[in-house]
């Protein structure tokens, strides 16, 4: 295992070669690209929360931001309308001009067991999409932040053009913190949240988590509900989220969902690979985590 460990940090050092995928030398896309300026932040809400209609709506609206929202019929959505959105609340949000995402039928975890339901998965929400006029995602969260690689051709055949994850695995499952959005290391279908605001979550965190937006990268915040009634361990209070909101305008962020880094990123560049950023970042912090999860 140490040996193992130590020779996919030797190999995420020194690999660095990014594939074009379907990128012809006469495509031109990668010259009408922007430079990814500084301060880009990208706005993402999992899981259908009622409070993303009733609360975050009004407040991106009030700032003009951009926002993804992660849709799943998982947990009691169908039933309990106190928690959840309804589908006809969904598609104003897309009408109000915010990206609507894939985030599974049933808020399943992808690993190794489940990827075989995938498909269905991303289908049943793409059919919900299409009867409520919502256009078909091209951006999908990884449910519960599990990773599995041998989910990312199922993605791509879906249309996916991006996918967001945790922390994880440069950091432990379920924490807070994670890296800033390095385009062209960072594989698009696996990129990292920077920070994922919950009980906990202080406004000092929130402000040093911002600081990754440089440089050519892209700070992404994985929210959950604001509040959220059925899982308040990983809710973010009103007032807190509100402030949160407050400083990015105050700041001068650029606030975007996660479809709006086709701006600056070609979503068709990937990494040799996919996990070399990941290794040298463990290595960096002087640890190595197994991404694999059964």
């Amino acid at each position: 295992m140490v040996n193992d460990c130590v020779n996919r940090i030797a190999k995420a050092l020194f690999v660095g070669v990014i594939v074009l995928v379907g990128v012809g030398p006469m495509d031109g896309r990668a010259s009408a690209l922007e430079r990814m300026p500084d301060k880009v932040v990208v706005l993402t809400f999992d899981d259908s929360v009622k409070s993303h209609y009733t609360v975050a709506r009004g407040v991106l609206k009030k700032y003009g931001f951009g926002a993804t929202f992660f849709i799943t019929e998982g947990f009691t959505f169908a039933t309990n309308k106190k928690d959840y959105m309804s589908w006809e609340e969904i598609a104003e949000l897309n009408r109000d001009g915010f990206e609507i995402g894939n985030h599974t039928r049933d808020h399943m975890g992808v690993t190794a067991k489940t990827v075989g339901k995938l498909d269905e998965q991303l289908e049943a929400i793409e059919g919900r999409c299409k009867e409520f006029g919502i256009p078909a995602p091209v951006s999908f969260a990884w449910p519960g932040n599990a990773i599995e690689l041998g989910g990312l051709k199922v993605l791509r055949e879906h249309g996916m053009r991006w996918a967001r994850r945790g922390g994880y695995p440069e950091y432990e499952p379920g924490g807070e913190r994670g890296f800033a959005y390095e385009p062209g290391a960072d594989h698009p279908l696996l990129i990292p949240s920077a920070g994922i605001p919950r009980p906990g979550y202080t406004f000092e965190e929130f402000k040093e988590t911002l600081k990754g937006a440089r440089d050519g990268k892209a700070v992404v915040l994985q929210f959950h509900g604001v509040p959220e009634g059925e899982h308040p361990w990983v809710h973010v209070p009103q007032e807190e989220f509100e402030r949160f909101m407050a400083y990015l305008h105050e700041g001068g962020f650029k606030v975007i969902a996660v479809r709006d880094l086709g701006k600056y990123v070609d979503w068709r560049e990937e990494p040799s690979d996919a996990m070399a950023v990941v290794e040298k970042r463990k290595a960096r912090m002087g640890g190595c985590l197994d991404y694999r999860r059964n």
